[in-house]
């Protein structure tokens, strides 16, 4: 006698069969019901909790077909045996991708006025801009910021962020930033008078910044309070950049402006 499944589901109305995952701490899903995107970072008995890359977590049910992992649809399951784990962090405190792949670059750029401060935004957060695929352009100085707005002509899609050194409000470089900041370009300002001061004097060993005089060169100044050779502050730029090792040796001031830039130009 022929067998016959208890299952009458015509064939063309079954749910194809997707693979099981599971749901390792740093794996980054996201869940289609709410958009939400991020890193494992626990997975409990019927749970599991996400962190997207702003520290911001979300709790939810670990149900059939109910997530996506590279825009494949997937049904997460607890591990075996795992003892919850933090993922592992970018030195821009964001949780790190394990195996991400830069993106291909979008329109949207963000430019750096000054060599060194372009150096230490691609230390901090090099991984997280390749991520998204934004790219860092250097900037000689705010005088050529018109030229370079009216060239690239920003849009919806082609969004322009731009870090300048030390804007005070009423100078020139303030009125020139005020000049091309609109709707698709944003102009922000640290409060340093050189990128140097950005480091955490902790970081560095040193009390704190000294205080040059007005009229003197800022770097030759520093560099001769402390002691530093004062004739090569090349070098001991890259000597202070060697001891910045992620966000935590940054004053807020430095790391607000360009999390600023970056959801600006991501957004």
């Amino acid at each position: 006698m022929r067998q016959y499944s208890a299952d009458l589901t015509p064939p063309w109305k079954k749910s194809k069969p997707v693979p099981e995952v599971a749901a390792e701490p740093g794996l980054v899903v996201e869940e289609p019901g709410t958009g939400f995107c991020g890193a494992v970072i626990r997975c409990e008995a019927g749970t599991v909790t996400l962190e997207d890359r702003f520290g911001k977590h979300r709790v939810f049910p670990l149900e059939p077909r109910g997530f996506l992992l590279e825009g494949r649809v997937v049904t997460l399951v607890r591990p075996s045996g795992a003892a919850p784990v933090r993922p592992a962090r970018t030195a821009s405190g964001s949780v790190a991708v394990p195996g991400a792949r830069a993106r291909v670059a979008r329109a949207g750029r963000i430019y750096v006025e000054g060599r060194h401060d372009a150096e230490l935004v691609e230390k901090v957060w090099g991984d997280d801009l390749r991520v998204e695929g934004v790219v860092v352009e250097y900037l000689g100085g705010v005088d050529d910021l018109p030229s370079i707005v009216a060239e690239f002509d920003p849009g919806p899609d082609a969004r322009l962020g731009v870090l300048v050194d030390h804007l005070v409000p009423g100078t020139k470089e303030w009125r020139i930033a005020a000049s091309v900041t609109g709707e698709h370009a944003l102009v922000v300002g640290h409060p340093y008078i050189d990128i140097w001061e950005a480091v955490k004097p902790a970081s560095l060993g040193i009390e704190a910044w000294p205080r040059v005089p007005h009229g003197q060169d800022w770097k030759t100044g520093v560099c001769r309070a402390l002691g530093w050779p004062p004739e090569n502050t090349g070098a001991v730029w890259q000597a202070i950049l060697k001891r910045v090792g992620s966000y935590k040796d940054l004053e807020p001031e430095l790391l607000g402006r360009v999390e600023e830039l970056i959801d600006f130009v991501t957004g």
